[in-house]
């Protein structure tokens, strides 16, 4: 019996979404290609998984947007009415994705016009995810992940209750973490941070829609406070959460194939988007060529139009102490700005984090596998990845080497020579 995996097209990430929205209104005709890898050794072969994937995407393509979802959608005042009009219209088309195998390697590549192969991503890393796990669904695993989920909340609590950080909520006036508050006395120096929040960003990898959903509507209900949102569109709506997200990899590595320099790609994809959004959604990531190119980009006109910066490779805290070192050479206040880490965070890891930095800068967690895949089995390491636009090979230069992605060996060399990066 077929069981759908993908019953909304809101079941993604929201910056699938703002993403496409800037592709539709400045490269309509852009050619991409997609191609999914997984980066661990799964307990058994993917390729097994051929006949059902196909079955999944055979469904997915039949889905369209509900009128309902739209005016969710059109809520969002940074969406334009136009890119909702496309959607309205929208549907993804099965001839632009081919599933293959080689052994027992499962391939599975999105070749077409960007505007409707990039929303393919989320969709089959969450299928070929609940198909995987679906043989490891036992009512045991769904109780350890139970269990696991209530350790995080208990983790939470006590944190909150051991924690006696404050924040000014009025003029000489200190609320603290644990729900009081106190008169600040004069000239005495109190530690004051910024509160803790964090997000899930669990879709691509999850155990089952069901669980993630489980998840995400138990932290919602549990730990309010320090729970603040979702990268999944269909559950932040279902739960009247806020939906997370700006930007990926693929925005900026666009822009190394539609005729810029490439030594201003960078550049050319911030304007973009600033020129999309006009100030909304104001978190840029950092790490397409690494964080130290990234800055020598982000100049005063940049550091002042965004509203922060993602970490999603190498070290957090290097990460961190280089842009509030940027900001403070800027003459920028960073208790004005937000980093937001992404990176393999877990609860304790996010904590430590948020030790080091909240005192200094607001600080926002994006926590994916740990939340939605914590159920006692191994998680697969799986992505979908742009390889090539408009006929060109396409590089992400990661501060964390196993995460560096580029089909071609020639431009990924010439990549690192623009920007003065050793192999």
């Amino acid at each position: 019996m077929f069981t759908p995996i993908i019953r909304s097209l809101l079941d993604t990430d929201l910056y699938k979404l703002t993403m496409l929205s800037p592709m539709l209104h400045r490269f309509p005709a852009n050619q991409a290609v997609y191609s999914f890898v997984c980066r661990n050794t799964p307990e058994y072969p993917l390729a097994s998984l051929q006949a059902e994937v196909e079955a999944q995407i055979e469904h997915l393509c039949t889905l369209t947007y509900t009128e309902e979802e739209l005016d969710y959608l059109a809520t969002k005042s940074f969406f334009k009415s136009d890119f909702i009009d496309f959607l309205r219209i929208f549907h993804f088309q099965r001839r632009y994705i081919t599933v293959s195998t080689e052994g027992d390697t499962l391939t599975v590549v999105a070749r077409g016009p960007q505007i409707h192969v990039m929303g393919f991503e989320i969709f089959v890393l969450s299928i070929i995810n609940e198909l995987y796990f679906r043989r490891y669904a036992t009512p045991e695993a769904m109780e350890e992940g139970r269990k696991r989920l209530a350790e995080k909340i208990l983790m939470l609590r006590d944190f909150r209750t051991q924690s006696p950080v404050a924040e000014v909520t009025a003029p000489n006036v200190l609320k603290f973490a644990n729900g009081t508050s106190a008169p600040m006395a004069g000239g005495a120096l109190h530690t004051i941070r910024h509160p803790f929040q964090f997000f899930d960003f669990g879709t691509r990898r999850r155990f089952s829609r069901d669980w993630h959903e489980e998840m995400v509507a138990t932290l919602a209900r549990e730990v309010p406070q320090y729970f603040r949102g979702t990268s999944n569109v269909y559950l932040a709506k279902k739960y009247g959460l806020s939906a997370i997200g700006t930007m990926a990899h693929e925005y900026l590595q666009t822009f190394q194939a539609v005729g810029v320099q490439l030594r201003n790609f960078q550049k050319e994809a911030l304007e973009a988007w600033v020129h999309e959004y006009r100030g909304d959604l104001g978190v840029a990531l950092t790490d397409v060529v690494g964080m130290d190119a990234f800055l020598s980009d982000f100049d005063l006109y940049f550091a002042k139009l965004f509203d922060g910066l993602r970490h999603d490779s190498g070290d957090p805290v290097v990460w961190g102490e280089k842009a509030l070192a940027h900001y403070q050479r800027l003459r920028i206040d960073a208790h004005t700005k937000r980093l937001v880490f992404s990176d393999g965070l877990n609860i304790p890891k996010a904590l430590r984090l948020y030790d080091h930095f909240s005192d200094r800068v607001q600080c926002g967690f994006g926590i994916g596998t740990d939340l939605s895949n914590d159920m006692g089995v191994p998680a697969l390491n799986i992505v979908m990845k742009l390889t090539e636009c408009n006929g060109q090979p396409v590089a992400k230069l990661s501060d964390t080497p196993g995460k560096t992605l580029c089909s071609d060996e020639t431009f990924l060399a010439y990549l690192r020579q623009v920007f003065k990066q050793a192999a």
